[in-house]
């Protein structure tokens, strides 16, 4: 079983912890970590399109890499890990650059059942040099994996594009990020 922290609205751990599948029943606010793995030049985001068995947004394009924060566990620890499982990338601490948080809270029904989401998320960029061929995808998580332009994705989510589930918070902290050169906004 995995359990979460439970967090406040900034992802500040409140002394409990919650079962995932508790979590998403009822939608008590946890953590994530999520990882931008990029090509500023090009203006690029790697995408990973979720298997058809996950238990939310099956089969759609989502955010290079993300996970829960499993409780006692800190952001960046569980980015690092989120990275290397999923798609085979081992990075160093100094390697992800953390951009910002949000929140992410929706109710949908998926395999016949509700799911409430209610997420702290935090966010990092990766941004070494990488290629499809040298990763390793965690097949039981992820389908496959494509470059796309961040302003196309941008656009799709907008108008609903049902092959995206890219939650827009995140992807305009990965424009925000990509425009700034890695620098924090003033």
């Amino acid at each position: 079983m995995e359990y979460f922290d439970i967090v406040d609205e900034k992802g500040n751990p409140l002394g409990g912890q919650v079962e995932r599948e508790i979590a998403h029943r009822d939608g008590i606010m946890h953590r994530t970590a999520h990882i931008w793995v990029v090509r500023r030049e090009t203006g690029e985001v790697l995408l990973q399109k979720r298997c058809l068995a996950k238990d939310s947004f099956p089969g759609r394009y989502d955010t290079s890499s993300a996970g829960h924060i499993q409780a006692g566990d800190e952001p960046l620890e569980s980015a690092l890990r989120e990275l290397e499982e999923e798609l085979g990338i081992r990075a160093e601490a100094e390697d992800l650059h953390f951009a910002d948080t949000f929140r992410n809270q929706y109710e949908e029904p998926f395999h016949g059942q509700m799911f409430k989401d209610n997420e702290v998320s935090f966010v990092y960029v990766y941004e070494k040099p990488v290629e499809i061929s040298d990763m390793t995808l965690q097949e039981e998580e992820i389908e496959s994996v494509a470059w796309f332009k961040l302003d196309q994705v941008i656009e799709a989510v907008e108008r609903h594009d049902p092959m995206f589930c890219v939650p827009m918070a995140g992807l305009m902290i990965a424009k925000r990020y990509m425009e700034n050169q890695g620098k924090p906004e003033e």
